[in-house]
């Protein structure tokens, strides 16, 4: 089971409080490690979590700049953890614009967790499914020019491989917190029959039993991937 989070509604926790938005960035930072750590007992093989979009850049400067320091220190401080906990992490979106030692950060825990296979971790940073369509067919546009696939090679399966979850199975599941119903740029390629739970609770109040119920709740449901739902055949009477 893949499973995508919106992690939605630090600065609202914090300011329902009475503490400023970093606050409730921090406490929500300490959430995901317990999410993660829930994820193997819960049977999660793979964890999407939508840590920072391409619109976040738009909000006061005080706050991006102290998520950033919060990255930084998250990508520090739970560096050898992440290791130890045989966690392979994989970072989605366009780098570029991020500071260049958080940059490096994200590239050496790549790089040193790239064997491991008891968890698979994405952190979405700097992310925005649209950005993502079109930094893919770019590179496709590229890779046409330079000769290296064929106009009519190009189908899913090729657009596929040249996302940022390349090799990777679409989200089974996609959960957003707070209280909103969307999606706000998350996954859009991979979201196409993912199904959607939305939870009232404040990302930081989010906790792994919520996590077990989003389940719970997804276990419940018949997925049909457009296809008609099978029914079951009645025996004839005679």
């Amino acid at each position: 089971m893949h499973i995508g989070i919106i992690m939605d509604g630090n600065g609202r926790w914090a300011a329902n409080k009475g503490f400023p938005r970093s606050f409730g960035h921090r406490k929500g930072a300490k959430q995901v490690s317990e999410i993660i750590k829930s994820c193997p007992k819960l049977g999660v093989k793979t964890l999407t979590l939508y840590a920072f979009s391409t619109e976040n850049w738009n909000r006061a400067a005080h706050e991006v700049s102290s998520l950033m320091r919060l990255f930084r220190g998250y990508l520090q401080t739970k560096y050898l953890e992440i290791i130890r906990n045989n966690i392979k992490v994989t970072f989605l979106g366009d780098t570029n614009p991020l500071p260049n030692d958080i940059l490096m950060q994200m590239k050496n825990l790549e790089k040193d967790t790239a064997l491991n296979d008891g968890f698979y971790l994405n952190i979405a940073l700097n992310y925005g499914g649209r950005d993502e369509i079109v930094r893919s067919t770019k590179k496709i546009v590229r890779d046409v020019l330079s000769k290296k696939i064929k106009t009519n090679e190009i189908n899913e399966d090729l657009f596929e491989s040249y996302l940022d979850t390349s090799n990777q199975k679409n989200p089974d599941l996609i959960i957003r917190t707070a209280g909103e119903k969307r999606l706000s740029n998350f996954l859009l390629w991979q979201t196409t029959y993912s199904e959607l739970f939305f939870s009232d609770k404040m990302w930081p109040d989010f906790s792994p039993n919520c996590l077990a119920e989003a389940i719970e709740n997804f276990n419940l449901r018949v997925r049909k991937f457009g296809k008609e739902k099978q029914r079951i055949k009645k025996p004839v009477s005679f």
